[in-house]
């Protein structure tokens, strides 16, 4: 991959006028940035969330096959509850000002399977900098059948991508805790992430020995504990991490892969024809803005463009934030993009991926 960089001469005072309106807005409402007693409040119940069920598996009460079912996918949600309203804060470090609670509630992505390291890497770096950018947001960088950027390669197959992505999403979860992130922590070590030697070996070792531990309560435990056939636990288990993956992949993919959202070329020099803010926007939209309930489930997720201007800023704060960003934006005539509810967001994701299909 060539070294990509953004062009400066594009917004910046919109940038710096952003930010010092942002700025001002803690200060007068004696604010900080991070995240509140609600936070913890949220962690409390999606932690529980997660572990209540499985830990009622592992006591080997559970017999019905229904039951079994029932909990494993409440579980489901409550895994997407902490990937998205607890460690995504923590990783990006606006969970709290406390290093040592960000790195530590960081560690929960750990516990649902997948790997903090590579998360910081892949998300933090790559799909933050580098936006719906080829080759930059890995996001974006799909295996052959599936395709998200009008600059990938264009297959057959493709035509029915918007039909069978469902199952994709569902599975995607099923690839964190297998084979993903051993695939990308090797990539991205030779993208320089990660260093050579003792250190990288350490490193897989540590996401291999997460991975076993999560094993051990979410499937072998309960292989050992509940009195019904192997293969129906086995099953029970997948519609668990089914779930989680359709609820991630949705929340995620419906601010960035639709139709008004755009896909930046790189000049031969790797420059990125906008600054960085004005990119965010322009790769990046809202929805579902009125929804506090949805808001609250899904972490704040429904302004990514609040998210991806101030990642380092806890979505706790992003519906007062998104008057200031949205006002900003308009004075400067920078797009800012929303959806008014997640149906609409979802339909026009699934139109997208149908163009994508076609051209």
């Amino acid at each position: 991959m060539k070294t990509l960089k953004f062009d400066k001469t594009g917004s910046p005072e919109f940038s710096k006028i952003l930010r010092q309106r942002v700025n001002e807005y803690f200060k007068k409402n004696n604010k900080n940035i991070y995240g509140n007693r609600s936070m913890v409040i949220k962690t409390i119940i999606m932690l529980s969330t997660f572990f209540i069920p499985l830990i009622f598996i592992s006591t080997g009460l559970v017999s019905s096959p229904a039951l079994l079912f029932a909990l494993y996918i409440t579980s489901g949600l409550g895994m997407a509850g902490v990937g998205m309203g607890v460690m995504h804060d923590a990783i990006h470090g606006s969970y709290s000002k406390n290093k040592t609670v960000n790195k530590y509630l960081g560690y929960t992505i750990n516990l649902i399977g997948a790997n903090a390291s590579v998360w910081r890497v892949q998300h933090n770096v790559l799909h933050h900098t580098y936006t719906n950018v080829d080759e930059g947001d890995d996001d974006i960088n799909a295996p052959f059948f599936l395709r998200f950027s009008p600059h990938a390669k264009l297959y057959w197959i493709h035509r029915f991508q918007y039909l069978y992505i469902w199952l994709f999403y569902g599975l995607s979860t099923i690839s964190w805790i297998t084979m993903k992130d051993f695939v990308r922590v090797h990539r991205y070590q030779k993208m320089g992430f990660f260093n050579e030697g003792h250190e990288f070996r350490k490193e897989l070792l540590k996401i291999f020995s997460w991975k076993v531990l999560y094993y051990s309560y979410a499937l072998v435990l309960p292989l050992i504990m509940v009195p019904l056939p192997a293969w129906i636990i086995i099953l029970a288990f997948l519609s668990m991490h089914f779930v989680t993956g359709i609820c991630i992949s949705l929340v995620f993919q419906t601010a960035h892969i639709v139709s008004d959202a755009s896909f930046p070329t790189p000049d031969e020099e790797g420059v990125i024809p906008s600054d960085w803010s004005a990119h965010q926007l322009a790769t990046t939209s809202n929805y579902s803005p009125k929804s506090r309930i949805f808001s609250w489930l899904i972490g704040g997720l429904n302004f990514q463009i609040e998210h991806h201007l101030f990642p380092n800023i806890c979505h706790v704060h992003y519906r007062k934030l998104s008057g200031i960003v949205s006002e900003t934006a308009r004075e400067f005539n920078i797009p800012y993009m929303v959806k008014t509810s997640f149906r609409v967001a979802l339909w026009d994701h699934v139109k997208m991926l149908r163009q994508l299909g076609r051209a």
